[in-house]
């Protein structure tokens, strides 16, 4: 698949190239850049129309019943293990995370180019988060709060947050060349610790499970978003001749 992608970018860069270098270098970059805005704008609005869709009275019930089949689980470890989750997907929780993530990214590559493209999904992610909440403005789930929560409720922005800034570390150990057995353990981890932290948010009785579900696929969306980009730029930034 990824094989596929390069092979499409390497194309539209060979093809700007060829329509614009002569009349100013700076065009294909200039256009990849509009594009990608048009995308990401078209993006948030078909994103918002998908979530009025997701708010009718079929999506109510399956909110209120995955809640209910969720709070019936409910014990001192389960509770305590939610709360932890919910709080490595807090804003503290990704500052130590990150922390650490330069600290073996520097240790291991020596420069800062992957810890650069995490960190601007990660402020891609929460600032996108915030503008869709108060675009949607979803009051939060009625009932007990286990945790203390300030903001509104759509998209959940643990959901959305977690599933970009960990899906694209998934993405960088893909292709990461490690071992094996230690690259499927690593990709497994955090593919719990995306569901779990999503599901906590249920479970803690701040999020409806469509809060969730809206989270992940804008969570999906701009690691999609962010692939695309960092791979057109390499392109654009290699020798024609590769």
């Amino acid at each position: 698949m990824r094989k596929q992608l390069i092979d499409f970018l390497r194309g539209l860069k060979n093809l700007l190239k060829e329509k614009f270098h002569n009349s100013n270098p700076k065009w294909p970059y200039i256009i990849t850049a509009f594009l990608s805005t048009i995308l990401v704008v078209v993006s948030i609005i078909l994103f918002v129309k998908f979530t009025h869709g997701m708010m009718s009275e079929l999506f109510e019930s399956y909110d209120k019943a995955i809640s209910e089949y969720v709070w019936t689980h409910k014990s001192a470890f389960l509770t305590d293990y939610m709360v932890a989750v919910t709080e490595i997907g807090d804003v503290i929780g990704y500052g130590i995370v990150f922390g650490l993530l330069i600290v073996v990214f520097l240790a291991v590559f020596k420069h800062w180019k992957y810890i650069a493209q995490l960190g601007l999904v990660l402020i891609l992610a929460l600032s996108s988060n915030v503008l869709l909440k108060e675009i949607i403005n979803r009051s939060r789930p009625l009932g007990e709060h286990m945790v203390t929560v300030k903001t509104l409720s759509y998209p959940s922005g643990h959901a959305m947050v977690s599933m970009a800034f960990y899906g694209f570390l998934i993405y960088l150990i893909a292709y990461f060349k490690m071992n094996k057995v230690l690259k499927v353990c690593l990709i497994t981890i955090l593919t719990i610790l995306i569901l779990s932290i999503g599901i906590s948010r249920i479970y803690l009785g701040v999020h409806y499970p469509s809060d969730v579900l809206g989270g992940y696929i804008a969570g999906i969306m701009w690691v999609t978003f962010c692939v695309l980009i960092f791979n057109l730029v390499k392109i654009f930034r290699r020798d024609p001749a590769t």
